[in-house]
């Protein structure tokens, strides 16, 4: 096995639980895949899914009430879960970076720029001179997009495009060999979220770096990724290539997930996923989903299924599984329409 094949990440059933009054709320609920060197992982599932909890244990910054309740996350051989403070100190953004939600939540609005990023590599770095680090600083803001000039601005002076570049940036700043991206295109528009999208992929290419990539919005997911791993109530439910989980999805989320996706060829009735996802801390017996699963049967509200491989590179946990094939098509009473198709 090439180093190219063998994984740069390793999650192996990792538990993330919230203490709260009425017990542990599971959002992270004994998870488990692998990415490879340059690979593209999006992770997608509705608000409350976990797949935030995900990216700060993966970054080990699960804070109380949360914490880490058990598994592994292997970083090039490595468990970053083992880690005492000083490694893990060193092996933050430049082995394994964030780039976060809230770019100006997460950028500092009293220092400019330039102090943010030199002040991060030098945390690596502490030898590097000012104009070396001046031509780094300039260097990482042209491959964002943005002129060398961005440098001496605070970030409240920046556009919420710019400072998410400015966050890529920092992020990639030591060249790290993951790069976890939690929703990086929240609450900016459709134009400024494609041209977000674009620069991380060039980042990504040109560091040969793995991104797992959070996100709800399936679309933009499909059009970055090269695998999907789709969460619910905690849970991975189903992984696996992008083309294959867009056109034969085998987990009833998955395919309700797919089927609420607009069409710009063929016009058709917008569907919606009836219900709510269930609290954390109070899952129904057997399969999460089972209350919202137009497929559910008998075996479905008693027993948890497994994530097994139900196609090549596939896998999926559901019960209809080895049994058949394939889903059903969707009852038209499972529907949610939102509208009448138009001819």
């Amino acid at each position: 096995m090439t180093d190219k094949d063998k994984p740069i990440l390793v999650v192996e059933g990792l538990h993330v639980h919230y203490d709260t009054g009425k017990g542990p709320a599971k959002a992270v609920n004994d998870v488990s895949f692998s990415l490879k060197p340059g690979e593209r992982l999006g992770l997608i599932g509705e608000s409350g899914s976990g797949k935030t909890t995900m990216a700060t244990a993966l970054m080990r910054l699960t804070r109380a009430p949360g914490r880490i309740a058990g598994g592994k996350v292997m970083l090039d051989g490595r468990d970053i879960l083992a880690m005492s403070p000083r490694e893990l100190r060193e092996t933050r953004l430049r082995d394994i970076a964030l780039i976060p939600q809230g770019a100006m939540s997460s950028l500092n609005p009293v220092m400019k720029l330039d102090e943010q990023m030199i002040d991060a590599i030098l945390a690596h770095k502490p030898r590097m001179k000012r104009a070396e680090l001046d031509a780094r600083v300039a260097e990482l803001l042209r491959s964002v997009g943005l002129d060398p000039s961005v440098a001496k601005r605070f970030p409240h002076e920046l556009s919420g495009g710019m400072k998410q570049r400015a966050a890529m940036a920092i992020a990639t700043s030591l060249a790290p060999k993951v790069i976890v991206a939690d929703e990086p295109t929240s609450a900016l528009d459709v134009v400024v979220q494609r041209q977000v999208m674009q620069t991380l992929g060039r980042l990504q290419d040109g560091l040969g770096a793995a991104v797992v990539l959070i996100g709800h919005d399936m679309g933009l997911i499909a059009q970055f990724a090269d695998v999907v791993g789709v969460m619910y109530a905690g849970k991975l439910v189903e992984i696996g290539p992008v083309r294959q989980m867009i056109e034969n999805p085998k987990h009833p989320y998955t395919k309700l997930l797919v089927e609420s996706l607009p069409g710009i060829e063929v016009k058709q009735a917008l569907t919606g996923i009836p219900g709510l996802p269930p609290p954390l801390v109070d899952l129904p017996p057997g399969c999460s989903f089972n209350p919202r699963c137009p497929f559910a049967f008998e075996r479905c509200r008693t027993e948890t299924p497994l994530l097994q491989d139900v196609a090549p590179g596939q896998r999926a946990s559901c019960h209809l599984y080895p049994e058949h094939q394939s889903l059903p098509p969707l009852p038209v009473t499972a529907r949610a329409q939102h509208h009448e198709a138009r001819p």
